[in-house]
């Protein structure tokens, strides 16, 4: 089946009555990037956004309930000015979702009113005040790394960066520590997400991206900054990983992966894969994504890939690079 057939078939009953209560109410819904938004201002909004403060954490939700019926509940105790229910691939959603008011006393009470309130029998919801952090760490950035490239990539691949600042990672030898500012929580958590599932690395070493907690926070408040142009001689262009070299086994990836699927009784793999970057050495940066039916989530990442006259296009590389890491993510390479 095609991937977007494949995952239509899941909770189809559920998404047809979400589909049915939008076109009833008017209310529209959009989706980026794992993630499905009402409002931010809603219709018929005037004025500023609503203070800090003013939202709410929804955690424990039921995989298979929408907007149709978590908009309707939490504005039972005030106006929403927002509402995200992160989404998988598939169409279910992660479990959590935020939701903001147009003021601080509605989240007040919605945190009063659902927070271990049942939605369905046996689903105890968990609702409770937002941190709205907007603050990550990334640690185990190669010492080669400057502070003007990392920004660069992580402008290409998430948005509202404002501040990338360099320290000496104090967990890793050899290594160091970023703290990114993003311009609110909302885009603080998209860019973990996509640098967390993407795999990212640069200079060859594999980042480990997570909140920035307080305890590291006053660490590194003790220790130096590194120099924002800081930079080692000689280093290679930000993120090429040395490719791969070809070998007969490369060629049969994709046979392997398949010949494993027949053998789990799993669907035949479906890829998608884009290119987000092109630098002038002649390397493309995919971003890829395999879907395996029967399998509950997908696989992806990032891989940079370089077309060396093999006759293969850029978008086969990127299948090759990612049906390798799943066979040894499976034990199988």
């Amino acid at each position: 089946l095609p991937p977007q057939t494949w995952t239509n078939s899941i909770n189809q009953t559920n998404k047809v009555a979400l589909l049915a209560w939008a076109k009833e109410t008017g209310i529209d819904l959009v989706q980026i990037n794992g993630q499905r938004r009402y409002g931010g201002p809603p219709p018929g909004w005037v004025g500023d956004p609503p203070p800090a403060g003013t939202e709410v954490f929804i955690g424990k939700l039921p995989q298979d309930m929408y907007e149709n019926t978590l908009i309707p509940l939490f504005q039972r105790v005030g106006k929403l000015y927002e509402f995200r229910l992160m989404m998988t691939f598939s169409g279910l959603n992660r479990g959590f979702a935020y939701a903001k008011y147009g003021n601080r006393h509605s989240a007040k009470e919605a945190i009063a009113a659902f927070n271990n309130f049942e939605v369905r029998e046996g689903y105890a919801i968990v609702v409770c005040k937002s941190t709205e952090k907007c603050e990550l760490s990334m640690d185990g950035l190669a010492t080669s790394v400057s502070r003007q490239e990392l920004e660069a990539m992580l402008r290409r691949v998430t948005e509202g960066v404002l501040s990338v600042t360099l320290y000496t990672s104090p967990c890793r030898k050899r290594a160091q520590l970023a703290v990114l500012k993003y311009t609110s929580h909302q885009a603080a958590a998209m860019a973990k997400k996509t640098l967390m599932e993407g795999n990212v690395r640069l200079g060859g070493l594999e980042m480990r991206v997570d909140w920035l907690n307080p305890d590291m926070k006053q660490k590194l408040k003790s220790c130096e900054k590194k120099p924002s142009s800081s930079r080692v001689q000689g280093s290679k262009c930000l993120g090429v990983l040395k490719q791969v070299p070809q070998s007969p086994v490369l060629h049969n990836v994709l046979d392997c992966l398949n010949t494993l699927c027949q053998r789990q009784y799993l669907g035949t793999p479906l890829f998608l894969t884009k290119c987000v970057q092109a630098d002038a050495n002649g390397w493309l940066w995919f971003w890829c994504w395999v879907v395996i039916p029967g399998c509950p989530m997908p696989f992806s990442g990032f891989a940079w890939v370089r077309q060396d006259g093999t006759g293969r296009s850029g978008h086969e590389e990127a299948k090759i690079a990612l049906a390798l890491q799943v066979l040894r993510m499976l034990g199988e390479s």
